[in-house]
């Protein structure tokens, strides 16, 4: 397993910060080349599904996700079940004061296609975490600003 993790301040309260992560159908407005959205209804309880596409154009990666563990306004986690995507994902929002609170993302992934793979992902893993930083960023940004 590879585990990445990123995190980012947010200047708004967390069950604010709570709904506007879990608003799956929304992520597209902030996660990079990504669209997200979910297969049963709101999709905010163990056991609801998701779907992700990440990608540019006619190429992307689909990304299946069942949802294991749910702890609002804290902590989401997903297990990955798609043929690439795999692994365990996590979504914890900690308060910082009233105010404020810390989102943070989190991945432990099994990198597909043995040692090529793992060459591979230890390549692209800069760039991959520089796309989510970016996201996250968008994300907090989006929030303090009332538009998601």
């Amino acid at each position: 397993m590879t585990h990445l993790e990123l995190r980012v301040d947010i200047q708004a309260p967390v069950d604010e910060v709570w709904r506007a992560i879990t608003e799956w159908n929304q992520q597209g407005k902030w996660m990079l080349a990504t669209k997200v959205e979910s297969l049963d209804g709101q999709g905010r309880h163990v056991g609801a599904r998701i779907k992700a596409v990440t990608g540019f154009g006619p190429l992307g990666i689909l990304d299946t996700m069942t949802i294991t563990h749910w702890d609002p306004p804290n902590y989401c986690a997903v297990l990955h079940t798609g043929k690439i995507v795999r692994g365990t994902g996590e979504f914890q929002v900690k308060p910082i004061h009233d105010q404020a609170a810390t989102f943070i993302w989190a991945e432990d992934l099994d990198i597909p296609l043995g040692l090529l793979g793992k060459v591979g992902f230890l390549l692209i893993r800069p760039l991959f975490l520089l796309g989510i930083k970016h996201s996250l960023v968008k994300f907090a940004n989006l929030v303090e600003q009332g538009k998601i």
